[in-house]
């Protein structure tokens, strides 16, 4: 059914009450109802009413990496470059960071030159024990003179080892001179700047892998077991054209214990991959614990006019539509959102509040 809204002055005064009456008649009818304004534009509306709906309970929560690391530094001196900045890709092994080395390259030089010694020792006490086993074999020396070479070879074996192992160390106090990305990710924030002092445990980078995400949610100690009796629990995450989609986790895991000062309880929620794709860590996002059905009264989200902190939605009335502020409770996707107060079920609404927009203030205009 279509109802026309002309100019008054393009109807007898006698039409108006039979336009009133056939708007009232269809309305009351329940029938849907497009109200055309002056411009010709039609304005769907649908009938407000309850509907089962998911109950439950909304909590905000925040995007987290599952894989975050905060790369701080393992050997002293004063950072020499700083490569990367906040925002760069990064690959697994690519060098971040340098830190002075003067100080370890002295200690690989030492280690190096204890290291030949040690050698040049075992090579002696081996020439020196094989001497010696030769002529004890011939009964030129004692029994005593051998076990003394022997003694002394065995101990230049274990100096040679221990040189070794500190060579190997020196080297490696020097590789921490070289800091580089332990995965392929995202530099989140640099803690440092080049020519400043790094010790061991200082904090110099905090990377990231951009997948897989999970959502962070912080349940209130006194609501821990509602929380853990729900049928499901979903996340609302918003899309760019501003509409509102359910996801499910794929994992969700939960604190043994609650904060001692907060007195919340942490729920992390894993999301797939192809959830979270254009998700940023840091970023809000609505954590729904549904529990039973329950009767609420909905309208489509597209129907609510969002202008700040007004909420409203456009009515359907005799002269043409109506804005009207409400309250809105949960949002539950397709599903529509809640209508907590301002309106009452059978009255309709404009599913394209700013079409309505339109046909209500040409038809103010023309009263």
């Amino acid at each position: 059914m279509y109802i026309y809204y002309r100019q008054y002055m393009e109807l007898p005064m006698k039409s108006l009450p039979t336009l009133a009456f056939v708007v009232s008649l269809a309305v009351l009818a329940g029938a849907p109802v497009l109200v055309r304004a002056q411009t010709g534009v039609a304005v769907p509306t649908v009938q407000i009413g309850a509907r089962a709906v998911s109950s439950g309970y909304e909590i905000d929560g925040v995007i987290e990496p599952v894989k975050q690391s905060t790369i701080a530094a393992q050997a002293s001196g004063r950072v020499v470059r700083l490569l990367v900045k906040m925002g760069d890709p990064v690959k697994a092994g690519q060098l971040l960071a340098t830190i002075d080395d003067s100080e370890t390259t002295v200690g690989v030089q030492r280690s190096a030159a204890q290291l030949s010694q040690a050698e040049a020792e075992l090579r002696n006490a081996k020439a020196h024990y094989e001497r010696t086993r030769e002529l004890r074999a011939q009964g030129f020396v004692s029994q005593a003179a051998l076990d003394m070479a022997e003694t002394q070879y065995k101990a230049a074996q274990a100096g040679q080892g221990q040189a070794t192992a500190g060579a190997r160390a020196s080297a490696l106090s020097q590789g921490y001179t070289r800091v580089t990305a332990p995965y392929d990710g995202w530099v989140l924030q640099t803690h440092v700047d080049a020519g400043d002092l790094a010790v061991p445990g200082k904090p110099l980078l905090t990377v990231y892998a951009p997948q897989p995400l999970r959502a962070v949610v912080q349940i209130p100690a006194s609501q821990a077991e509602s929380a853990r009796a729900a049928q499901d629990v979903q996340v609302q995450l918003t899309e760019a054209n501003g509409a509102s989609i359910l996801v499910q986790p794929v994992k969700r895991s939960t604190m043994p214990a609650a904060d001692p000062v907060s007195q919340t309880v942490v729920w992390r929620l894993d999301l797939a991959p192809s959830a979270a794709q254009k998700l940023l860590p840091g970023q809000q996002v609505r954590v729904r614990f549904v529990g039973g059905q329950a009767q609420r009264t909905v309208v489509p989200t597209q129907a609510v006019l969002r202008r700040g902190e007004l909420t409203a939605v456009y009515v359907a009335s005799e002269r043409g539509f109506v804005l009207r502020a409400v309250r809105l409770g949960a949002d539950h996707g397709d599903q529509g959102v809640e209508i907590v107060a301002g309106l009452a079920a059978g009255e309709r609404v404009a599913l394209d509040p700013v079409r309505a927009g339109l046909a209500g203030a040409v038809v103010a205009a023309n009263r």
